[in-house]
């Protein structure tokens, strides 16, 4: 997407995003993009921060060639830095980061280390301004995030059911949960913005059962509405079948099957959205190459499905879906967080 304006209101969206990480005056902030970042967000990011009176470094680095034996997306995986010195001690400097690489950080190898280094980052996902415009996170955002991890980490199991026929269920003992408001303001942590989720890592061993996705569903990789039902079985995290006649099914078939990796029929994250604002048809709205599906992944309510790696149970690969799945009732210790669909 070129960039031909900075709208007025979303470098006052910006703003106020870096208003709530704390972004002091004469702050030293890390711009970390690559060559094929949204060159429009870089520019409404450091517009903003000149407001703010900080003083940004662009770190921009060559987007790495394609290694996959097939197209790679929405994996939060952003390989550009790929151990970089320059560009790691540049962030190590950097008491915010402001991460606007395609795939992003949140799960690049190289975090653990940023981290450490006492930063904190804030992802901007790879969307259009337009959909980051409209979920500017909240107060609220923040309190209803905190209360959800609370209730995951304090739970021994979760129960996933719903009327096309999903039966999961997942150990959640000993499996690190998250919750993503959409802002970070302490030093050595991360978030992305939009916000407005839960996620929970299962350990080794921890889902098992039949997972339905049913029309309406959204595969993100694919950045698609799901047109007939997926049925899928777990077994000890992996998907061992995949059931289902026309695109979609077939589609996830081969795709799994390119890989030539067990891994990528693992068990990622599990989890659900918890931002009221976001929208279930907003990936409609926008080309694909200006969305990466976060707005889907925040829908309240939804169950967020994620295969591939896994580095709490020791798995890593490249191959990865994200898929929010809708009309599904999470149970907790037997005491529903979602039923039917509806966050409560």
């Amino acid at each position: 997407m070129p960039v031909t304006a900075l709208e007025p209101s979303w470098i006052e969206a910006f703003e106020a995003v870096f208003r709530r990480c704390r972004v002091a005056e004469g702050e030293a902030v890390c711009l970390l993009a690559e060559s094929r970042s949204r060159a429009l967000n870089v520019a409404l990011a450091e517009a903003a921060l000149a407001r703010l009176g900080a003083r940004p470094l662009r770190c921009t680095l060559p987007t790495p060639r394609q290694t996959a034996p097939v197209p790679v997306r929405s994996t939060g995986a952003s390989r550009a830095v790929a151990g970089h010195p320059a560009a790691l001690a540049a962030m190590a400097a950097s008491p915010f980061v402001v991460d606007l690489t395609v795939e992003g950080l949140l799960h690049a190898p190289e975090l653990r280390q940023i981290l450490g280094a006492g930063s904190r980052v804030l992802m901007v996902s790879n969307e259009h301004p337009d959909a980051l415009e409209r979920l500017v996170p909240t107060d609220e955002d923040e309190r209803v995030a905190k209360a959800a991890v609370k209730r995951a980490r304090a739970a021994k199991r979760m129960h996933v059911s719903s009327a096309a026929g999903t039966d999961l269920h997942v150990a959640m003992e000993g499996a690190p949960s998250v919750g993503v408001w959409g802002w970070t303001d302490r030093p050595g942590t991360i978030a992305h913005w939009p916000g407005g989720i839960l996620v929970s890592f299962p350990r080794e061993g921890g889902v098992r059962g039949r997972l339905v996705l049913d029309a309406g569903d959204v595969n993100l990789t694919f950045k698609r509405y799901i047109e007939s039902p997926i049925a899928l079985t777990i077994e000890d995290d992996h998907i061992t079948r995949i059931e289902g006649r026309g695109a979609d099914a077939e589609m996830m078939r081969r795709y799994l099957e390119s890989w030539g990796d067990r891994a990528a029929y693992a068990v990622s994250h599990v989890g659900w959205g918890l931002n009221r604002r976001a929208r279930y048809e907003a990936l409609a709205f926008y080309d694909r190459e200006d969305t990466n599906g976060t707005e889907l992944r925040a829908v309240a309510g939804n169950f967020l499905f994620s295969t591939g790696a896994n580095e709490f149970a020791n798995r890593f690969t490249e191959g990865h879906f994200d898929i929010p799945v809708f009309n599904t009732t999470i149970a907790l210790d037997g005491e529903a967080v979602v039923r039917q669909g509806v966050l409560l």
